[in-house]
């Protein structure tokens, strides 16, 4: 799929939106990804001339970042925690589970190309570990058993809400968000769990607060 007129128009409209243009890469290589499912050679040329950088600046940025593919991400990125905690907790037999459910290797698509599994770095959910991102929504306190029927409900089109967080959309549409393009769904579910927020509790029960600035 070639990239279209309006696509191209709002790359422009990132770049736009910063003071110096090419702080606009990153989300501009998003909504390649949104478009094109994945960053082709294509979506690097045209981030390079609307930037006014070179091709390789851009195709340096994009092979950095673990976020950016070079290969077709299906519908649903599935991504396993396998740091420490996660994997202490659970992790890696969620993984392995899913591998042989899906019949995938890391960071490969089923046939079908509903979902793509791939092992991930921490996601800073360690108090819900074991935790599973779904388009980059989390999944928290996962088994191999939930997470596999996870997996399921995805690939038969059912609606999946997530644990903190709206409910599911495609890969390309949460692409799209993180273009800067809100879905108007920011606000749906809730923000944060009780586990999140014990500390702040104790806080409150033990009447404790943060030192104060010291400016001189």
């Amino acid at each position: 799929m070639a990239i279209d007129d309006k696509t191209k128009s709002e790359l422009r409209e990132i770049a736009a939106r910063y003071p110096e243009a090419r702080s606009g890469l990153l989300p501009m290589l998003h909504l390649v990804q949104s478009v094109e499912g994945r960053v082709t050679s294509e979506g690097i040329e045209l981030c390079a001339e609307i930037l006014g950088i070179t091709a390789a600046e851009v195709s340096g940025v994009a092979t950095f970042y673990t976020m950016y593919k070079r290969r077709p991400v299906g519908d649903y990125h599935v991504g396993v925690c396998t740091n420490t905690l996660c994997a202490v907790m659970g992790g890696d037999a969620i993984f392995e589970r899913l591998k042989g459910h899906l019949d995938v290797g890391n960071d490969e698509t089923t046939e079908d190309g509903k979902i793509t599994l791939e092992h991930v770095e921490c996601n800073a959910a360690c108090d819900y570990a074991p935790v599973v991102m779904v388009n980059w929504e989390f999944m928290d306190n996962q088994t191999p058993e939930s997470a596999t029927q996870l997996v399921d409900d995805l690939r038969a089109g059912k609606e999946v809400q997530s644990t903190r967080g709206p409910k599911i959309c495609t890969w390309r549409e949460a692409e799209r968000v993180l273009a800067g393009f809100p879905d108007g769904r920011a606000d749906d579910g809730p923000a944060a769990g009780p586990a999140s927020l014990v500390g702040l509790e104790i806080a409150r029960e033990q009447g404790w607060t943060a030192p104060e600035a010291n400016n001189a």
